[in-house]
């Protein structure tokens, strides 16, 4: 039996997309919401013919892929984040692994299968919030401004809804959500033909952001912005994109959206400025259950009364 592991969000949906419309193969799915990062381990061993795994940091499943190996079974890996180590060295392991701060995993599979579903990549750049990458290889691809403003509005509604503590948080299940989209081979014939799906997605994303745009910064200053968001769906669900509208919209700053949990704890995405997009990863691994990239990370439980040391420790990172 082979495994397709993929992240919830858009630019793990639309890596596997690309490969599976170039591949078609009767695989079992394994996803989560945005920070569930040790999918690996799910593969059960005995049942394994084969794994793939995208946008799902290795760091986080290296035993895993190990103990795989072990039982000569064959795993292909791409992914953007840091993997924490060196890579195994093995027959049977295959990886796609760049960290640059211009790649996602979608752009990887992109490249990997020589540029045959543009669409998706560009789509998932968007979403990821790689704007002028996204542009350029819409423009290399020979997509129009008005095609590309809707592959924007697609990529950044599919990263939303990988957005929550559980998929209860979630509008569709990624897994549901991935059959829908690998249906079509480009967005513009899923956004034409699937309306129902993309509209429900749209709307959401709206109301949501509606929410998030009236909440007022925590601490702000010329270098860092944090905006707290309480203990509801909603909010969880907006946390990365509310995140990234801000740092689009103030190049020059650091940002941070925080969101209460339902544990009583705080859950943070953190972005660089995009004028200088390093020091996420930095930032967010001075703390027990953080990790990323140089342009976007998050810490996954931090305790309430940690709030201020991250702030101070945000103000460091971004040069004070």
């Amino acid at each position: 039996m082979h495994f397709d592991i993929f992240n919830g969000d858009a630019d793990g949906l639309c890596a596997l997309v690309q490969l599976r419309l170039a591949e078609p193969k009767d695989s079992t799915l394994i996803t989560g919401v945005k920070r569930d990062l040790a999918l690996v381990q799910q593969v059960p061993l005995r049942e394994a013919s084969g794994v793939t795994v995208l946008d799902v940091n290795f760091a986080s499943n290296r035993d895993a892929v190990q103990a795989l190996l072990a039982q000569d079974v064959p795993v292909f890996y791409v992914d953007h984040h840091n993997p924490g180590g060196d890579l195994p060295v093995h027959p049977q392991f295959q990886a796609i692994i760049e960290t640059e701060a211009t790649v996602c995993t979608s752009l990887l599979v992109d490249r990997h299968l020589g540029g045959r579903y543009p669409g998706w990549a560009v789509a998932a750049a968007f979403g990821d919030n790689m704007r002028a990458v996204a542009l350029a290889r819409g423009q290399q691809a020979g997509f129009s401004e008005a095609y590309s403003a809707q592959l924007e509005s697609l990529g950044v509604c599919l990263n939303y809804n990988g957005y929550g503590a559980s998929v209860e948080d979630l509008h569709f299940h990624p897994a549901d959500l991935y059959r829908r989209l690998v249906a079509f081979e480009s967005p513009s014939a899923f956004m034409t033909e699937d309306r129902d799906t993309w509209e429900h997605l749209a709307e959401g994303y709206q109301q949501d952001m509606t929410r998030g745009r009236e909440a007022a910064p925590y601490y702000q200053d010329e270098r860092v912005s944090v905006i707290c968001l309480p203990n509801a769906a909603w909010a969880r669900r907006v946390s990365g994109v509310l995140g990234n509208e801000l740092a689009n919209a103030a190049p020059g700053r650091a940002h941070a959206v925080v969101t209460h949990t339902p544990g009583g704890d705080l859950a943070v995405s953190i972005r660089a400025p995009l004028e200088k997009p390093e020091g996420a990863d930095v930032l967010a691994k001075r703390f027990p259950t953080g990790g990323g990239r140089k342009g976007a990370a998050g810490v996954n439980v931090l305790p309430v009364a940690q709030l201020d040391a991250f702030v101070a420790a945000m103000r460091e990172v971004w040069g004070f």
